[in-house]
């Protein structure tokens, strides 16, 4: 699979309350070239994303103060300033065939972290563009 720019480029920002998870995202990611930035809080992480400062988001639907499919619609929002980042939901909840539905279609994808380790999640990540 060949990266489609180089990730030592690209910021990543990782909306994650889980500690484990997000050590391992950072690690991985790091070590892939990735400039990353974590923040374990759904509002911060809503106000870090409109600064348009990074190039994917990776986002926990489980997050305090708000859930992530809040950040999602309001990021997603006709009234919202249009981002160049790509949004990755990021979950291990069972969603709903017309959840999930509805939240792939206001993100760029999604992905079960359960089902995904680190360096898969990485591979993933060089494809976006």
């Amino acid at each position: 699979m060949e990266p489609t720019q180089n990730p030592s480029n690209r910021q990543v920002l990782v909306v994650e309350d889980e500690h484990f998870i997000s050590e391992l995202y950072v690690r991985a990611l790091t070590r892939a070239g990735y400039r990353v930035t974590v923040e374990v809080d759904g509002q911060r992480g809503l106000e870090l994303a409109k600064t348009d400062r990074f190039d994917i988001i990776l986002l926990d639907l489980m997050v305090p103060t708000i859930t992530g499919i809040e950040v999602l619609r309001a990021l997603r929002s006709p009234n919202a300033k249009p981002l160049k980042a790509k949004i990755v939901i990021t979950t291990n909840l069972e969603q709903r065939e017309e959840i999930r539905a509805d939240i792939e279609k206001q993100a760029d994808a999604y992905l079960v972290k359960a089902e995904i380790t680190p360096r898969e999640l990485v591979e993933f990540l060089h494809t976006i563009k």
